[in-house]
């Protein structure tokens, strides 16, 4: 577990500039479409975790009475530091630390969320019942990732392509089994939305910042590509370039 936290600070250490000014990552629909599933936050105490740089805490800001952006990398808290203060929100507090040990009181927030996350946990299910547990009976837990394919050679495919990518990748689930995880007594699901986002592959590939990885997975990948294998997101070549898409599962559930 140290060893991969260890990793992820590294890999969001380097990403910090390139994730933040990412146009895709900061789509302001994408963003809007996570806040209003959260609901009313007038008067409300937000958790955002994995707030990466800012782009969701800053949104939520706008809105609730306080938001606590949490992050295990201190590059990605500063980033969403600068973030906020530019938008002129002082109603932001920034707190590093790991998901799967929350050092919050139980209880203590009325909404949390995280957006592309639960595809960088070991043990998504801890860091699910982490978030429950800092979340008041009442409030509302709202989480957005990207999802795999519910075909097993095809999701096999895709983690591999993320993997090399970027090593703190650990699995994107299948929209069934991430579904599954909220499954739970203490949790009823109020809202589930599903959307495909097309990708450019080398402005996903890079925001990653690694030059070593580029030309080796362009290579994997186009081949892939010519071989008809989409590897469950579309991978396709069209104009020369090499074209995917990334499928979205949002749920938002009310902690019972």
């Amino acid at each position: 577990m140290t060893d991969h936290l260890q990793r992820i600070r590294e890999e969001f250490a380097r990403q910090a500039d390139s994730f933040a000014s990412s146009a895709a990552i900061s789509d302001a629909a994408q963003v809007a479409r996570l806040v209003a599933a959260v609901g009313d936050l007038a008067g409300r105490r937000v958790l955002d975790v994995a707030c990466g740089p800012g782009i969701v805490a800053r949104a939520l800001a706008e809105k609730a009475r306080e938001v606590v952006a949490f992050d295990l990398t201190p590059q990605m808290i500063e980033k969403a530091r600068e973030r906020c203060a530019k938008a002129g929100l002082s109603n932001v507090v920034f707190v590093e630390g790991s998901a799967a040990q929350l050092p919050f009181t139980d209880g203590a927030f009325d909404a949390v969320v995280t957006r592309l996350s639960f595809h960088h946990f070991i043990a998504p299910e801890r860091v699910l019942a982490e978030m429950i547990r800092v979340l008041r009976p009442g409030g509302v837990l709202t989480v957005a990732d990207v999802v795999s394919s519910e075909n097993r050679s095809k999701a096999e495919l895709q983690n591999a392509i993320e993997i090399l990518r970027d090593p703190s990748h650990v699995r994107m689930l299948p929209a069934s089994e991430l579904l599954a995880l909220f499954s739970r007594d203490d949790l009823a699901i109020e809202l589930q939305e599903t959307w495909d986002k097309a990708r450019e592959f080398e402005e996903w590939l890079g925001i990653v910042a690694a030059p070593e990885r580029v030309a080796p997975l362009r290579v994997m990948v186009r081949a892939l590509a010519l071989a008809g294998q989409d590897a469950g997101i579309g991978l396709r070549i069209e104009d020369g370039a090499i074209r995917l898409f990334h499928r979205w599962q949002l749920v938002s559930c009310r902690k019972r």
